[in-house]
């Protein structure tokens, strides 16, 4: 009875690795997420396919005459006087002109909106003197400041440039003034907990909480950056690209129109590119639904 405790005994304090029966090491795979496993199409040629289609679509109604030239020139005729405005020069100077203006408005516009929008969101007393007078006068029309922004500024850069400030300034001054209102306060009640000044409490938790609605507000602002700048380079401009659509109306010159119009969404594209950019960096931290 004693020798079959002992055995017993000895059975259990053997390890599981010694009682399990010798078969294949079992190896590490690495688990994959149900869309990194999808197969098809790269998304860059999917992201490609509308605009080729409507390229497409066009050169074709151009071809069998479906559509007139003198209505709207042919993607080729466009290539050839985007490539003949290229090398005479007055395409990229009219590029640099305009990306000048955009940008110079774009940071004016920009830090007075984000500034009124810290104070807004940050202080009660801010809200109440500055909250209900960016609420009225993002109401007012842009282009019906012209006549004034002219009286006031002249027909030189100021304008126009004053003209886009006052664009970009609201969209963002509303998005960060949301952002900063909608930090969770859960997270407020844990930085209290953590003894955080009133200054690390902004800089820590309330601004990067409040960052990608700030992004959000900054590549809506590169868009009505643009809308604006179209119509400010309306006014007695020399030089931009809306002063080389003004002339191409002056002699129905359909081709270079759509030039224009073609640089227009190209650079409004690559300043997109630069805030997505800038949301990758950023945001790292932040996980966000990619799309099914």
């Amino acid at each position: 009875m004693s020798g079959a405790v002992r055995l017993e005994g000895a059975g259990l304090a053997q390890s599981p690795a010694a009682r399990a029966p010798a078969g294949p090491r079992a190896t590490r795979q690495r688990i994959l997420p149900a869309s990194a496993a999808r197969r098809g199409v790269p998304r860059g040629l999917r992201r490609l396919a509308g605009p080729v289609l409507l390229v497409g679509v066009w050169h074709l109604l151009s071809v069998t005459g479906l559509l007139p030239a003198e209505v709207l020139a042919g993607p080729t005729t466009v290539l050839s006087a985007g490539a003949n405005l290229w090398q005479t020069g007055e395409l990229p100077a009219a590029m640099i002109a305009s990306l000048r203006r955009a940008m110079s408005g774009l940071a004016i516009g920009g830090s007075i909106g984000i500034a009124l929008a810290v104070l807004a969101g940050l202080f009660r007393l801010g809200e109440d003197l500055i909250d209900s007078s960016m609420q009225m006068l993002r109401t007012i029309p842009n282009v019906a400041l012209i006549p004034l922004l002219i009286i006031w500024f002249g027909i030189g850069e100021e304008p126009k440039v004053a003209l886009i400030a006052l664009a970009t300034a609201f969209p963002l001054y509303l998005n960060v003034y949301a952002g900063i209102r909608n930090v969770d306060q859960s997270l407020i009640e844990a930085g209290r907990t953590l003894g955080l000044s009133r200054a690390a409490m902004v800089f820590h938790v309330v601004l990067p909480g409040a960052l990608p609605s700030a992004l959000v507000g900054l590549r809506y602002s590169l868009g009505v950056s643009w809308l604006a700048l179209v119509f400010g380079e309306q006014v007695n401009a020399t030089e931009g690209i809306g002063y080389l659509m003004s002339n191409a109306r002056e002699f129905f010159q359909t081709d270079v129109i759509v030039v224009c119009l073609v640089v227009y969404a190209l650079l409004g594209l690559a300043v997109d590119a630069v805030v997505r950019l800038l949301e990758k960096v950023l945001l790292a931290w932040r996980p966000a639904f990619t799309g099914a």
